[in-house]
């Protein structure tokens, strides 16, 4: 059986997270790592594997079936999801809940041009906890919803503030509020702003003689990441920062309460993550969906998706017939 040929653009946490992700996986191999880097600097662990620079990624077409896309998405996936996804099959993290109806949309157009399906956001949120928060909304049709993250790395969060002049290098933490998980749970449906429910934790190494009140204020300001939230910014040397703060855990729950029947019977659906390596969970989810985007492109069809969008069956290496045997 030929295998599906991985390209992962972007070696950074998440890129080497999918590289190990592929070994676990007997159905794909990696075809090439793509970078903004020499490629003669990049080392990857996977031998045979070729480093191409990202401006020779058209040098691979036909070489690669699916792309796994592991840029950020403050800045790079909004220019690299679209030209990317008019050349090849691709998966991405896209995470900025807020502007994920316009990045679909420029991906499903660019990716119908190119005959290639593009699956977008997918990870754990959005993605696994996106199709949680549907499954139980579909059966618990009165109720209410809620998503609590953390204590964890966020890796958007801390790209994000990577990005602002001065800063070094920065961890952020996102924090539940226990008394908001508390009111949750009991299940009397609080009506709990983003601010009750979260806080968010920065850890930032700045630049020799920056502004750390330029810096401060920056963060606590960003739309779409911190502006809505009680956020901490803690200044730290870059030893505290490796020594500290080298490990990206996370994880997380949504918590679905409702109602049902004449009598008013209470239910709770509770879906929970608990992460070691939020890198490479993420990579593992990222992965799955790659193999789906395989398959619905070799029956010929295109455009963008979501994780709304892909049978779970697409997901696995199993057969249909395997699957109805041994899970269901």
């Amino acid at each position: 059986m030929s295998k599906i040929r991985i390209g992962i653009v972007g070696y950074g946490n998440i890129g080497r997270g999918v590289e190990q992700a592929i070994k676990r996986n007997e159905d794909m191999e990696l075809a090439a790592v793509f970078t903004r880097r020499d490629p003669a600097s990049v080392k990857v662990a996977t031998e045979g594997a070729k480093v191409v620079h990202m401006d020779d990624m058209l040098s691979m077409k036909g070489d690669v079936d699916v792309m796994v896309l592991c840029g950020g998405s403050a800045t790079d996936l909004p220019v690299m999801g679209p030209e990317i996804a008019a050349n090849f099959n691709t998966i991405d993290s896209f995470d900025t809940h807020a502007k994920i109806p316009e990045y679909f949309a420029n991906v499903d157009k660019a990716a119908k041009e190119g005959n290639n399906i593009s699956i977008i956001s997918v990870g754990w949120d959005p993605g696994m906890f996106s199709l949680n928060r549907l499954y139980a909304e579909s059966i618990l049709v009165q109720g209410s919803t809620y998503t609590f993250w953390g204590k964890g790395v966020s890796q958007g969060h801390s790209d994000a503030i990577r990005r602002i002049p001065g800063v070094k290098n920065a961890i952020q933490y996102t924090v539940p509020v226990d008394e908001a998980v508390d009111q949750v749970r009991s299940g009397s449906e609080p009506k709990l702003t983003t601010r009750d429910k979260h806080t968010r934790e920065c850890y930032v190494v700045a630049q020799e003689g920056a502004n750390k009140a330029e810096i401060e204020n920056a963060i606590k300001t960003m739309p779409n990441y911190f502006d809505a939230y009680n956020t901490t910014v803690h200044f730290i040397s870059e030893e505290e920062l490796k020594r500290d703060h080298s490990k990206m855990p996370h994880g997380g729950f949504v918590i679905r309460t409702g109602e049902t029947g004449e009598e008013g019977n209470k239910h709770v659906i509770e879906y929970s993550l608990k992460l070691d390596s939020n890198p490479e969970f993420t990579a593992s989810v990222l992965i799955a969906y790659a193999r789906a985007a395989y398959r619905l492109n070799q029956k010929g069809e295109n455009g963008a998706r979501s994780v709304f969008d892909i049978a779970p069956a697409l997901l696995s290496m199993k057969t249909p017939e395997q699957l109805r045997k041994e899970i269901l």
